[in-house]
């Protein structure tokens, strides 16, 4: 994003008016010392795959079905002898020849039968070389093209979140799906809280996105805003309906109004910077209360009256300046 020069303000400097860290206020001593986990969007089933070939009598899949990032993958690989010369080929997931010995011809089901991506039985005609199959290869491609289910829907503050997504400082969203794959979005605070935007500036095909450094933007009526980008990867497809139809992401933030489909890093590595579940509501309710501090005394006990919020605040309150909201809830400078 070259054409948006500016500097992100790191979350270890963002404080509340105490001067205690947001983020330190806003997470849960609950969720110390537990493991990580991946939670994948509509993943129906979550048995590893080595659980699935036999290998092992029980584990979860943790990752979304990312085996190439998977920590366990590869140590089963090398407890197994997988990969002890040197290699000058990417060696495919260690459960892949498990599999191949354990279903022969049409006794084989396919890995997304295994892993709850598809219900129909459907069987394996490549002995689990995933990579010369035309089925797989259409179900990546319908990942990236398609908005996928419906999310279900709770509020916090009077703002909707959408179940199973998590949420980034600077109201960004994703959900990782089946492979480890991630979608991002736009969050129904900042949406309501700027209103329609007359453009979005998303960046191309390929290009990386950095974890809480600005990824992407939108304007308005000749005022701009850049967004922390929530992941770090690479793009691997954008939302031209969107682009084209920015009116969409103000009324679908979660669903058809999705904007990138990211190939993250490592997507354990992300998800120290994301809020989820009741760590996603309570930060979500911190922030509808400095929005109404900012709106008056007056304003300030609204969220507790059940009342649904303005779908346009800047344009209703023009006074709180653009620049200002962009920097207390966005996280980013003004734009040069």
């Amino acid at each position: 994003m070259a054409a948006f020069p500016l500097q992100s303000k790191g979350s270890t400097n963002l404080t509340n008016r105490r001067g205690v860290s947001v983020m330190t206020s806003i997470r849960s001593k609950e969720g110390k010392g537990r493991r990580r986990k991946v939670r994948g969007f509509q993943v129906v089933e979550d048995e590893c795959l080595w659980m699935k070939a036999g290998v092992v009598n029980f584990r979860l899949c943790d990752n979304a079905f990312d085996c190439n990032h998977c920590g366990f993958d590869k140590a089963m690989r090398k407890a197994m002898g997988a990969g002890k010369k040197p290699e000058t080929r990417v060696l495919a997931p260690g459960w892949v020849g498990y599999l191949q010995k354990k279903y022969r011809g049409t006794s084989a089901p396919c890995r997304h039968v295994l892993s709850g991506r598809i219900e129909a039985p459907k069987i394996c005609a490549f002995n689990y070389e995933c990579h010369h199959c035309a089925f797989d290869q259409m179900l990546d491609e319908a990942d990236l093209a398609a908005a996928g289910g419906q999310p279900d829907y709770e509020t916090a503050a009077g703002y909707k979140m959408a179940k199973g997504y998590y949420y980034h400082l600077g109201h960004g969203w994703i959900r990782f799906e089946h492979g480890g794959r991630v979608r991002l979005g736009f969050d129904d605070f900042l949406v309501k809280l700027f209103g329609p935007a007359g453009g979005i500036e998303l960046p191309r095909l390929g290009d990386k996105l950095v974890q809480n450094k600005v990824g992407l933007a939108f304007n308005r009526s000749g005022m701009q805003a850049a967004v922390l980008a929530p992941v770090s990867g690479t793009v691997l497809a954008v939302n031209r309906n969107a682009l084209e139809h920015p009116e969409i992401v103000h009324e679908d933030p979660y669903h058809q109004g999705w904007l990138m489909m990211i190939e993250p890093e490592s997507p354990k590595r992300n998800l120290g910077g994301l809020y989820f579940g009741k760590e996603s509501r309570r930060w979500m309710e911190n922030e509808g209360q400095r929005l109404l501090s900012m709106l008056g005394e007056q304003y300030t006990g609204l969220s507790a009256t059940g009342g649904r919020p303005l779908g346009d605040v800047i344009g209703r309150f023009p006074e709180l300046g653009w620049d200002n909201l962009v920097q207390n809830f966005l996280r980013t400078a003004k734009v040069a």
